[in-house]
């Protein structure tokens, strides 16, 4: 059950990885809209507005697969110097800090989104659309990225010890 679960979520990481390298496409082919229609003297509304919303989305959904193909910034110099039972502390103690913290993101980022959808905020760029549209990838994105790093905290406490 447990290997099922895991194998989920791992699609579920790739996935968002998929998601998140299809909105970097989507900067790219905005910026380049941006600059043909400098060239050709036209204008198109909330351009730089979507580049940016798609640089946010592209940036959260791209947490967890890059945080499960270990591909952040790790202290592992540091952690290969340890000890076994040190190291496996010191990776707990961690991937729990990383939990609690990547917890406030999810609940605050979720929080956020709810608020602005009871509110009805528009964004404030030519575009004005329903906030709440662009921060739903940001809060779709730390949600899944807290998953991964709970996921690999549970990981870690049920490995057994190999020394």
């Amino acid at each position: 059950m447990l290997c099922k679960i895991d194998n989920y979520l791992r699609i579920l990481y790739r996935f968002s990885g998929y998601i998140a390298a299809f909105f970097l496409i989507l900067v790219a082919t905005f910026i380049l809209i941006g600059i043909a229609s400098r060239i050709f003297n036209f204008y198109i509304r909330g351009l730089a507005e979507y580049s940016g919303y798609c640089m946010a989305a592209s940036s959260f959904l791209a947490l967890a697969y890059t945080f499960s193909e270990n591909g952040h910034i790790r202290i592992t110099l540091f952690l290969e110097k340890t000890k076994e039972k040190t190291r496996r502390a010191l990776e707990l103690w961690s991937l729990f800090v990383a939990s609690l913290f990547s917890g406030f993101l999810f609940y605050y980022f979720v929080k956020m989104l709810l608020i602005s959808i009871q509110f009805g905020e528009r964004s404030e760029g030519a575009d004005e659309i329903y906030i709440w549209i662009p921060q739903l990838s940001v809060a779709i994105g730390s949600t899944i990225f807290f998953i991964c790093i709970v996921h690999n905290f549970i990981l870690l406490i049920l490995k057994k010890n190999s020394t």
